[in-house]
């Protein structure tokens, strides 16, 4: 007989979700206002171009209704988010095969389900560690195949953040890439809206300081990922990224001086990290050209 489970996997051993197929059209919209927002000098895609990497989670956006939201601004309940009392979710990483890039203005289709779920124990207490595969189609072939990790943990756990922040102190990196970003809260508010984000360490820097314990705004976890990619497709532009695996270390925060360093490896693909003075890595990716 199979011992019963116990914590956080007793929550989720019925829990199984069907997968979720959604339909949506790549409008040129998003990706000109993340262009915008990127300072890229020109529209970085129109119709019938292909669509950056990644540059899909702009697309397939939930709209839950705001008595459904909870008191941190994130949904209280969702397909694909555990039952877990107390919830408390973290971006942790995730990979990416570009096997074909998304054409813009043209129809795609997601197919989501759940890969995997796993409770783990760590040093500020167990967390359940949840994978979601979705594959986009277009013109009924699949294109782009994607996993995210998701990290919950149930209530808060004190985390080991700096008590003030250096808006001055500049990072260093020898990397043959570099991409220096300062955040403000107004790049912040822009994102959060392109993406549907409603989450208050974002925006709302009372809340983020008092309440989840941050020395001042967060930064979006997709937002480093994303400027991660920008170097390669600023001075490489004809070179098409095949695969992304990306991880997400350490939280960043607004007004503290940035910087995407980046080399290739020895492979024929490219290393990334997000740097301050304070951390070499926040976010980390390994990338493949076709």
């Amino acid at each position: 007989m199979p011992p019963t489970p116990s914590g956080l996997a007793s929550h989720v051993e019925s829990w199984s979700p069907a997968p979720v197929t959604e339909d949506d059209v790549l409008s040129p919209a998003p990706a000109a206002a993340l262009s915008a927002l990127l300072d890229v000098p020109e529209t970085a895609v129109r119709a019938g171009d292909a669509l950056p990497p990644l540059w899909h989670w702009l697309y397939f956006l939930g709209a839950p209704a705001q008595r459904e939201l909870g008191e941190d601004g994130h949904p209280r309940h969702g397909h694909f988010l555990p039952p877990v009392p107390d919830r408390q979710r973290m971006f942790a990483g995730g990979r990416c095969e570009v096997r074909e890039p998304l054409l813009v203005g043209e129809p795609v289709q997601r197919i989501s389900s759940l890969a995997t779920v796993t409770a783990k124990r760590g040093g500020t207490g167990e967390l359940l560690f949840v994978t979601v595969r979705a594959e986009y189609l277009q013109h009924g072939r699949t294109r782009v195949v994607e996993e995210q990790d998701i990290v919950y943990r149930s209530g808060r756990a004190a985390g080991a953040h700096p008590a003030a922040l250096d808006p001055l102190a500049e990072p260093l990196a020898e990397e043959t890439w570099l991409l220096p970003l300062q955040p403000d809260p107004t790049l912040l508010f822009r994102f959060s809206a392109l993406t549907a984000n409603a989450h208050r360490i974002h925006y709302d820097a009372p809340y983020a300081r008092e309440a989840e314990g941050y020395p001042g705004l967060v930064v979006h976890g997709p937002l480093l990922v994303l400027a991660m990619l920008e170097p390669l497709r600023r001075e490489a532009p004809a070179r098409q990224v095949r695969s992304v695996s990306y991880r997400l270390r350490r939280p960043a925060f607004a007004g503290e001086r940035l910087l995407v360093a980046g080399s290739p490896t020895g492979d024929g693909g490219a290393a990334l990290r997000v740097a301050t003075h304070r951390e070499e890595r926040h976010a980390t990716a390994e990338v493949t050209f076709a």
